[in-house]
């Protein structure tokens, strides 16, 4: 009997074989899936996130490939701005702006500073330039600007504090503890408030401050400070009265501290005393209202007195002769 055999044909090893190598592909595959759905449990992300950061590293890869070409081919403009159309089209532009610190400022300042900064890709911001025009704005301490990917500009803002206000001969002027100048105030919304005159005052306000600061007791009380001829202090309390201070820096803080001590002992303010005067050094010189024109009064009562004192005398002289 004839038997044919077929050449090309799998023998029963080859197809053991076979089988054997497919079981291990799928417990591969079974494998790599646990191990993968693992890594992604650990990761603090999504899985749509974790797409997104390897088409943005692909991109990446892509940019810096096409901007070493342009760098080679000496055009860097065009691989700089082909680099930021790719990080554009991959989300990575500024589609929000999250502004912290922002509690007295009007924060509208902040956006038209920004404004210009919608859709622009995130690789081309000039973070310096903006804070830069951040601190340009009168209210603002200090500006600390970032980038939160893939699509946010957060803007940190370190406001400066009201301290007092600057009369000007037109307005009244907000100011901070460096006489910084905030923006102009109605007068009701100044009430309460340290104001400050003088030419150059604004400068001074440091200087006020130090001064102040030896008279702890007086410094609530003090209603306006003046800086009289680019030189000293006058005071102007609550209660009205004034207090004019020498030159020096030493001698108004010496003066301060000791009338202080004597408005403990003997109260001075809000006493019937108008202005105190201590830039003699030695002595104080008060001024009471009225009181000039009351010594007047009794020294004419008393030449008053005096006149019709002779006259009776020369009467009775007369009578007797």
């Amino acid at each position: 009997m004839a038997q044919t055999i077929k050449r090309g044909g799998k023998g029963v090893r080859r197809a053991a074989a076979a089988r054997t190598t497919q079981r291990k592909v799928q417990t591969a595959r079974k494998q790599t899936g646990s191990l993968f759905d693992s890594v992604m449990a650990w990761m603090p992300f999504s899985e749509e996130t974790l797409h997104r950061i390897v088409m943005a590293l692909i991109l990446a890869v892509a940019a810096a490939i096409v901007w070493t070409v342009a760098v080679m081919a000496g055009i860097p403009a065009l691989a700089s701005e082909q680099a930021a159309l790719i990080a554009s089209d991959a989300g990575f532009k500024v589609s929000h702006l999250e502004v912290r610190g922002v509690n007295r400022m009007n924060e509208q300042k902040i956006y038209e500073k920004i404004l210009g900064q919608n859709d622009r890709a995130m690789t081309t911001l000039d973070l310096a330039a903006l804070r830069e025009e951040l601190n340009g704005i009168s209210w603002v301490k200090d500006a600390r600007v970032s980038r939160k990917l893939p699509d946010t500009l957060v803007i940190d803002i370190v406001e400066r504090s009201p301290h007092a206000v600057l009369r000007k001969p037109d307005r009244l002027m907000l100011i901070d503890d460096t006489g910084a100048e905030l923006e102009t105030v109605k007068p009701d919304r100044a009430k309460g408030m340290l104001v400050l005159t003088g030419l150059g005052v604004g400068k001074r306000v440091p200087d006020l401050s130090h001064l102040l600061d030896a008279a702890p007791a007086l410094k609530p009380q003090v209603a306006e400070a003046e800086w009289v001829g680019n030189r000293r202090w006058n005071l102007t309390f609550k209660t009205g009265q004034v207090l004019a201070l020498p030159e020096g820096d030493e001698k108004s803080a010496g003066a301060l501290l000791s009338f202080a001590r004597m408005d403990g002992v003997n109260r001075l303010l809000g006493g019937k005393v108008a202005a105190f005067d201590m830039r003699a050094g030695d002595r104080i010189y008060m001024r009471v209202p009225g009181h000039a024109e009351e010594q007047a009064e009794a020294k004419r009562a008393a030449a008053a007195a005096k006149a019709e004192a002779r006259r009776i005398a020369a009467a009775a002289r007369a009578d007797e002769g």
